[in-house]
């Protein structure tokens, strides 16, 4: 074959514009016999989302609407945007507001909502777009044309109220009927009215709530719902326009965002809806991060501005700079700034411990940096007041890696446990390598100085304390162990490392590697058991299976996915050709007939989203590969990681199973 002939040879696995062709005249065959679910889908496979989205709006099919969504969303912003624009040409609004919405066409997605008879989400559209007002009239036209739809009522006064019209979002609230609505309404209208300084009217509401046993925890000033407090141009608790999400976990959201009366850049944490769901405890841990906080004004702290209860949410000090756990992913530090990092950190503590407080948490993603590099603490939500010796079990606080051996234990933590997790911090900065407890107190193998050749064994005799397993046989507090780094000169060179990290040969594994796993304790449903080991030092089972530069584009976009319900990329190493993953937890689909809940269908959708958006895909989504669990759904990674496929054959094989 010529180069020629070769420069017009398909791509393996896309579609021939033979297919494409074949593709698109069924769907025209199936749309002249009605059936627009199956056009949709072929002209998925014929590559017109434009066309597919149409039918899609004609079929009428959830879960068809929903792959077709997700295909344009692939394609981009304007996909989406046109598909949008032309569905809206045909006055298809609702699925055409939900397109332009996605797109971020916002006031486009208003225009829509409203023209399609649904004023809540048209208000929420506007308000993105950055026209509230707007989005005040579309609910107000609807309560003109029903006076009793007390829900748009209540839409009404919460959007008010973001705004700081607090008499609107009163006279609003105070026109519902009652009922179960009103009801519901009641911890809303109390603050409004505080709002106003009706404090004597605000007490009789609260007293009304509180004899009616209504829940309060819903009331999260957003403009979308609980579970997504803020999107770009979002204004959240009426001062705090969203720039972008930060970070999303189970327990909360964090955005960038405008302080727009002090005109300043902020970070704004909010308890998410699922932690709130979970009870009183993560409530008590968030505001208990707050007055921990709050308590303490320290260069090497990040500062707290304020505590919005009726989030809860608190706004912080901006740290434009990324966290310690970005660096170390690109960097290797020159030991005087790994040691200047974690002085910093041991001052931030120093001064928690003087107060009571152990922070119990401290890694890398917890230590921030400024616009000048300047490193300080962050995250106190694992920190406990008043008691410098609580017990706590490792599971419930702190993160393994860096979690002292008592804590690992369930043992009491101290100041010393830390401590420990700063010896922790500075040793993976100076080698690269997870630090691990010592028992002598003495490094055996592996010691700073095998990385780096301006390090000696003074250096080693210096951090050896701070990882010793015995707590007592570490610095006794915070100033003690800066006192003992700074008794020695570190230095500022920045060199490749020269210790056993660099010298790993291809077929031999990291130091310590090959006896850390160890067969696995349980073997779950045995569909992994080939690849199933237990990580001694996380102690978990993990999958191991072997990795090569074809799959290693692949996992290394996995890797930056963080979705509670996708399967964790844990190690990826080209040196050992491995690819380590997060074991399946649940119960396997495969194992009943019984059929996915629209939740579970929800939330696997958003899980593929997730893969989908850094550029990635699974690849085999199918029954064996989905697990229910006490939270939901979990997507085990694809036991064949070197199988073809694309995030449109996501898209189907979830069609399948929906």
């Amino acid at each position: 074959m010529t180069s020629r002939d070769s420069a017009h040879e398909p791509v393996e696995g896309e579609p021939s514009s033979v297919d494409v062709a074949r593709a698109l005249e069924h769907a025209r065959l199936l749309e002249e016999a009605c059936d627009f679910r199956g056009a949709a889908h072929a002209a998925l496979q014929g590559r017109a989302p434009v066309l597919a989205a149409r039918l899609a709006a004609l079929a009428g099919d959830e879960a068809t609407l929903g792959i077709v969504e997700e295909a344009l969303a692939i394609e981009g912003p304007d996909a989406l945007s046109r598909a949008g624009a032309d569905l809206a040409a045909r006055g298809h609004w609702s699925f055409a507001g939900r397109l332009l919405e996605r797109s971020g066409a916002f006031v486009d997605a208003g225009n829509a909502y409203a023209k399609g008879g649904e004023p809540a989400l048209a208000a929420l559209a506007f308000e993105q777009g950055g026209k509230p007002a707007e989005g005040a009239k579309a609910l107000e036209r609807a309560l003109r044309d029903d006076a009793q739809a007390d829900h748009l009522r209540r839409a009404l006064a919460e959007l008010l109220l973001r705004h700081g019209k607090n008499e609107g979002a009163v006279k609003a609230l105070q026109q519902m009927r009652p009922g179960a609505e009103r009801d519901r309404a009641l911890p809303l209208l109390a603050r409004s009215l505080k709002a106003i300084g009706l404090f004597e009217a605000a007490a009789q509401v609260e007293a009304e709530a509180q004899d009616k046993a209504v829940d309060s925890s819903d009331l999260v000033p957003s403009s979308r719902d609980s579970s997504k407090p803020g999107e770009p141009g979002a204004v959240l608790f009426g001062r705090y326009e969203v720039v972008r999400e930060l970070k999303k976990t189970p327990h909360a959201h964090v955005f960038e965002a405008t302080d727009r009366l002090a005109a300043r850049k902020v970070a704004v944490k909010v308890l998410a809806a699922s932690a709130r769901g979970t009870g009183r405890d993560a409530f008590l841990r968030f505001e208990r991060e707050a007055r921990a906080l709050q308590s303490l004004r320290h260069p090497t702290i990040v500062g707290i501005y304020d505590f919005v209860p009726d989030g809860p949410a608190m706004v912080l000090e901006w740290m434009s700079g990324g966290s310690l756990a970005d660096l170390m992913r690109r960097e290797v530090f020159a030991p005087a700034r790994a040691v200047e990092i974690a002085n910093a950190t041991l001052a931030a503590l120093a001064q928690a411990h003087t107060v009571g407080i152990l922070h119990r948490d401290v890694k890398p993603s917890n230590v921030l940096f400024d616009d000048i590099g300047t490193p300080k603490l962050s995250d106190f939500g694992a920190a406990h007041l008043g008691d410098m010796s609580t017990t706590v079990t490792a599971g419930a606080i702190g993160t393994f890696s860096y979690m002292s051996p008592e804590q690992r234990r369930g043992q009491a933590a101290g100041v010393r446990s830390d401590i420990y997790a700063v010896g922790a911090l500075l040793y993976e900065m100076l080698t690269g390598e997870p630090a691990e407890p010592l028992k002598e107190a003495a490094f055996l193998e592996r010691p700073p100085s095998a990385y780096h050749v301006d390090l000696t064994e003074r250096h080693d005799a210096i951090l050896a304390p701070f990882l010793a397993e015995d707590a007592l046989a570490r610095p006794p507090d915070a100033s003690s162990a800066r006192k003992l780094l700074e008794s020695v000169r570190w230095s500022a060179r920045v060199l490749p490392r020269e210790g056993p990290a660099s010298r790993r040969s291809s077929n031999r594994p990291p130091p310590n590697v090959a006896t850390r796993v160890v067969p696995p304790l349980d073997v779950g449903d045995g569909r992994d058991l080939d690849h199933l080991f237990f990580d001694t030092v996380t102690e978990r089972n993990v999958v191991i299976v072997p990795l090569d530069e074809a799959s290693l584009e692949r996992f290394r976009a996995w890797s930056k996915v963080l979705h509670p319900s996708v399967a964790a990329v844990l190690r990826a190493s080209t040196s050992d050709a491995e690819l380590w993953l997060e074991s399946p937890r649940g119960r396997c689909l495969a194992d009943s007939d019984e059929p996915l809940s629209p939740p579970e269908l929800g939330q696997l959708r958003d899980a593929l989203s997730s893969l989908h958006r850094v550029g990635t895909f699974h690849g085999s989504v199918d029954r064996e590969h989905v697990y229910r669990t006490d939270d939901g759904v979990f997507l085990a990674s694809p036991r064949d990681i070197h199988k073809a496929g694309s995030a449109i054959d996501d898209l189907r094989a979830f069609e399948r199973l929906a």
